[in-house]
């Protein structure tokens, strides 16, 4: 209907003004934006009604989206408002309502520089062959993160880059590489197939939106090993946790042989969390581990809890704990130290080091 389609755009539209990361619209509450972390609800909207907030979903959606989502309950989407601003959307149910929650995509892919990112991380685009990982909590910047290292490859080599996506965010334009983007649903039938027949399309890098299951993971080690340069991200808070997440993924009887397989192919891994500065918006904080001889020994060896003190003591390598990135922007007064204390996974350390400084 006209109504809910002017609405719609009057919301995106102050979305993308406020420069909001996202925008949320559940039953029962005013249309609520998020600005540098904190949600904002837009108080001069009206509470919305299950009416209505199915109605704005609605239009966004094609019938065919209308039919998976009613019959999935949740549906994943991407959404382009105009020339002015791209989204990527989870709709969903909530105590038999429809929701929406939709971030917000630059059109504009950031270099590392622009993101503020450790500059040791341009070394994963030159490597020929490996496995990246890109991690921490939703909203934190993996994805934008991921997009400015595919980039760069695009840029500065002469590549065929595959991506799966769910749904495709960053749009690449091709440069020096051919960049093949697939959008499940759209492009594929569905993730796993486009995962099997990956391999066949003479990739030469392939990023994987996210790890979501056993295979997705099976498949990137086996493009790794096989040599290609994968990428992709994970929902876990470290790179201890992160490959202990991928080894428990299998069965125990398995778990040797891919710790040893991911002992051999992997790279480094970055976990990122975007952090409140004090004069407003955000900057990463990263944990960097990057995989050399002793690294690769422990996880060989299943000692992952001891890959911490090897990101400590290896800083002159490029790696970095989350606590020392941390304790870095407070000391340079760009976060205060309640805020990196929010985000340390060891607020007591956080403070000798700050102490220290």
């Amino acid at each position: 209907m006209a109504e809910y389609k002017q609405k719609l755009n009057e919301l995106l539209l102050v979305t993308a003004q406020q420069n909001a990361s996202d925008l949320h619209l559940a039953v029962g509450r005013r249309p609520t934006i998020r600005i540098d972390g904190k949600l904002v609800p837009l108080q001069k909207e009206d509470i919305l009604s299950p009416e209505v907030v199915q109605g704005l979903i609605f239009e966004l959606l094609t019938p065919e989206q209308k039919e998976d989502l009613i019959r999935e309950k949740e549906l994943d989407f991407a959404y382009v408002f105009e020339d002015k601003a791209r989204f990527r959307a989870n709709a969903y149910f909530q105590r038999g309502f429809l929701a929406v929650a939709m971030r917000t995509i630059s059109s504009k892919i950031k270099t590392v520089e622009e993101l503020n990112l450790p500059p040791i991380i341009h070394d994963f685009t030159k490597a020929n062959q490996g496995f990246v990982l890109l991690v921490g909590p939703a909203g934190h910047g993996k994805s934008t993160t991921l997009a400015a290292l595919i980039d760069e490859i695009n840029h500065t080599r002469t590549d065929h880059i595959i991506t799966i996506e769910d749904p495709i965010e960053y749009l690449f334009v091709q440069d020096r590489s051919i960049v093949s983007q697939r959008e499940v649903k759209t492009d594929t039938i569905h993730f796993h197939r486009a995962l099997r027949s990956i391999l066949r399309q003479d990739p030469d890098v392939i990023m994987i939106g996210e790890m979501r299951d056993k295979e997705s993971i099976a498949t990137a080690l086996t493009a790794a090993e096989t040599g290609h340069l994968v990428f992709s991200t994970l929902h876990t808070n470290s790179a201890a946790q992160t490959i202990d997440r991928i080894i428990d993924s299998f069965p125990a009887e398995q778990q040797d042989q891919v710790a040893s397989q991911l002992s051999a192919v992997l790279l480094g891994i970055v976990s990122e969390r975007l952090v409140s500065k004090i004069e407003g918006g955000r900057l990463p904080a990263c944990e960097v581990m990057i995989s050399n001889p002793a690294i690769k020994n422990l996880i060989r060896e299943r000692k992952v809890f001891q890959i911490d003190l090897v990101i400590e003591t290896s800083s002159q390598e490029g790696m970095m704990t989350l606590n020392r990135s941390l304790a870095e922007l407070v000391r340079q007064k760009e976060i205060s130290l309640e805020e990196a204390e929010l985000y340390s996974l060891n607020p007591a350390e956080l403070r000798i080091l700050i102490e220290r400084s």
